[in-house]
C-alpha cells in the first residue's frame, strides 16, 4: 500500500510500524534466513490463543512485529487463492473480487522466471521460485515420490492451471533470502520519495474521528497523527483490536470495557485459521540433511469436500520442534483442512493496547473439521509407510507407533493440533446485503468516512492456501483501485491527502 500508494506524487503517505523499521538490506539473519521460520520473541506479538476448555492446550499464534510484518517470519510459500476460494466470496455479493478479476493482480505483484505467461508475472516487484527436486532435501525428495506411488499426479505450477497434486514448493525466496514484503516493495528508490514517511515503534492505540470522518490517529505514545485517510493493515489480530479500541465493534463488548459505540460493526466474529497437525519422522543417515527447510506439498480433497475444492493439505518441512531436533535430522508432514468451517473469535480483554487481545481458534468445533482432519493424517501416516520415505526414516516421532487406533489418534490430534498460521476474516469484506461484513469490497469500513482496512482479515473466507500471496493481492487490488483506476468517491480530492 505504501509503494503503490506513493506512487501518486499528489499523495503524501505516513506508513507506521509497531517494530523495527529495518531498510532492505538491514534485517538480521533471524528473519532474512529463509530456514529460520516464525523469527524470535525480539519480532513476534507474543500472542497466544484461550482454547485451552475446548481443546486441553492454548495454541500459540505467531505474527510478525516488524516493518513486512509476517511475510518477514513465514515460510515464504507462494500459492495463490483457488479459484472456488475466491468463488465463496463473491458469492457474499462482493464485486471485483472473481478469480478472473484478481490474477492480473496476481501477476502484478511477481516476477519468476518459469511456468505459463497466461499465470505468470516477469516484472513484478516480489520475486518468486519454484523449487525443483534438485533443490530440497533427500527425504524430501522421497515424500514425492512416495505421495506419486499412492497416484497422486505431480503438479508442475501450483500457481498454473491444476493444484491437485504433489510438487515441491514455489519460494519467495532468492539465494537463501526471504524477500518479505518491505524488502520487495520499499527498495531504497520507493524510500527516496519526498512524499513517502517511514515511522518505526510506533504502535497505534486507535483512529480518531471528528463526528464520522477520520481525523488521525493517536498512537500508544499518546503522539496524535493527524491525517484524512487511514489505512489499518495490521493483521487479523490487531487491525480487529485497534476499530474496537476505537468504537467500530459489538456495542455490547465494548460497553463492557467502557469504550463509547461509534459504529456497531461484527468486528472479530468470524475469525478462520487451518488448524494443523504435525506427523513426524526421524530420518536416517546419510538422508537427514534438514535444509533448505521448506520442502514439498501434497494439495487435495478430502471425500466431504464440494466440487472442485482441494480442502486437505499434507506440507513436508524440516520446521521442527528443537526437542525433536536433538535426537538427529527430522522431516515433518503437517496436516492441514484448508477450508475449516469452525469460527473463532477475536475480543478486547482490556482497553489498554498494551495488553494482548482474547483469540479463540475454537479448533474442531464443527466436527467435519476433525474428521477430514483424521483423513488427513491417515494418509501422511501412509505415506510414512511407502517406499521410497520409509526407506529414509528411522520411526514415526509422533504420533508415534504406539497410537493406532482411531481413537487414540483423535485424541492425539486434539491434544497437539497447532495453527498454519494463516489467521483470516475478522474484519470480512461483504456486499451490500451481507450482515456479516465490515468492510465493503473496496476496505472502506462502513459507517465511517475515509477509514480502511487492508490485510488478511478483511478475506470473507479463509483460502485453501496459504495466504500470504493473497493478502498482497490484495493490497494491489485496492491501491490500484484507489489511485489508478477506482471509483469516483475514492479519486475525487486524493492530491494533497494524507494517509497514514
Amino acid at each position: 500500500m505504501a509503494n503503490r500508494l506513493s506512487g501518486d506524487a499528489g499523495t503524501r503517505v505516513l506508513l507506521i510500524e509497531a517494530g523495527p523499521a529495518y531498510g532492505p538490506g538491514e534485517y538480521p539473519d533471524v528473519l532474512a534466513d529463509a530456514n529460520r521460520v516464525r523469527g524470535d520473541d525480539a519480532h513476534d506479538w507474543g500472542y497466544q490463543t484461550q482454547d485451552l476448555p475446548m481443546l486441553g492446550h492454548n495454541v500459540k499464534a505467531p505474527r510478525g512485529r516488524v516493518l513486512g510484518g509476517s511475510s518477514a517470519v513465514n515460510a515464504a510459500v507462494a500459492m495463490r487463492a483457488r479459484p472456488t476460494d475466491l468463488a465463496r466470496w463473491t458469492a457474499r455479493g462482493l464485486d471485483g473480487w472473481s478469480f478472473d478479476e484478481v490474477l492480473p493482480m496476481y501477476k502484478a505483484l511477481e516476477n519468476t522466471a518459469s511456468g505459463d505467461d497466461a499465470w505468470h508475472g516477469r516484472s513484478g516487484p516480489l520475486p518468486i521460485r519454484q523449487t525443483t527436486m534438485d533443490d530440497n532435501t533427500p527425504s524430501m525428495q522421497a515424500f514425492v515420490l512416495a505421495a506419486e506411488a499412492l497416484g497422486f499426479p505431480r503438479v508442475q505450477d501450483f500457481n498454473g492451471a491444476s493444484q491437485h497434486g504433489v510438487s515441491p514448493y514455489p519460494l519467495n525466496v532468492v539465494d537463501g533470502i526471504r524477500v518479505n514484503t518491505a524488502m520487495a516493495y520499499l527498495t531504497e528508490d520507493v524510500r527516496r520519495r519526498p512524499n513517502l514517511t517511514i515511522t518505526g515503534s510506533a504502535e497505534v492505540d486507535v483512529v480518531m474521528f471528528t463526528g464520522r470522518r477520520v481525523a488521525g490517529i493517536r498512537l500508544v505514545s499518546g503522539d496524535v497523527v493527524t491525517a484524512d485517510r487511514v489505512i489499518l493493515c495490521a493483521g487479523a489480530f490487531g487491525s480487529p483490536a485497534i476499530l474496537m479500541r476505537s468504537g467500530i465493534g459489538p456495542p455490547c463488548h465494548l460497553r463492557e470495557l467502557g469504550i463509547p459505540v461509534l459504529q456497531d460493526a461484527p468486528v472479530g466474529q468470524r475469525l478462520k485459521e487451518h488448524p494443523f497437525f504435525y506427523n513426524t519422522y526421524a530420518l536416517r543417515p546419510p538422508s537427514d540433511s534438514m535444509e533448505p527447510v521448506a520442502g514439498a506439498i501434497l494439495w487435495t480433497a478430502s471425500t466431504e469436500a464440494c466440487q472442485g475444492e482441494l480442502d486437505l493439505q499434507i506440507s513436508g518441512t524440516h520446521i521442527a520442534d528443537p526437542e525433536q531436533r536433538r535426537a538427529g535430522g527430522v522431516i515433518v508432514l503437517a496436516s492441514s483442512v484448508t477450508l475449516p468451517n469452525s469460527i473463532g473469535s477475536v475480543r478486547l480483554r482490556d482497553r489498554d493496547p498494551r495488553v494482548p487481545p482474547v483469540i479463540r481458534y475454537n479448533f474442531f468445533s464443527d466436527r467435519s473439521d476433525l474428521r477430514r482432519m483424521l483423513e488427513a493424517v491417515r494418509l501422511s501416516r501412509e505415506i510414512g509407510r511407502t517406499a521410497p520415505f520409509c526407506d529414509v526414516v528411522g520411526g514415526e516421532l509422533t504420533p508415534g507407533p504406539a497410537v493406532a487406533d482411531d481413537i487414540d489418534l483423535e485424541r492425539s490430534v486434539i491434544a497437539a493440533v497447532d495453527g498454519y498460521a494463516h489467521p483470516t476474516s475478522t474484519v470480512p469484506m461483504g456486499g451490500a446485503d451481507d450482515s456479516d461484513a465490515v468492510v465493503d469490497g473496496l476496505g472502506r469500513v462502513r459507517g465511517v468516512e475515509n477509514l480502511f482496512v487492508v490485510d488478511a482479515s478483511i478475506m470473507p473466507d479463509i483460502p485453501s492456501a496459504p495466504t500470504n500471496l493473497t493478502t498482497m493481492m490484495i493490497a494491489e487490488t485496492i491501491a490500484g483501485r484507489m489511485v489508478g483506476g477506482g471509483p469516483a468517491q475514492l479519486q475525487e480530492g486524493a492530491h494533497g491527502r494524507r494517509s497514514a
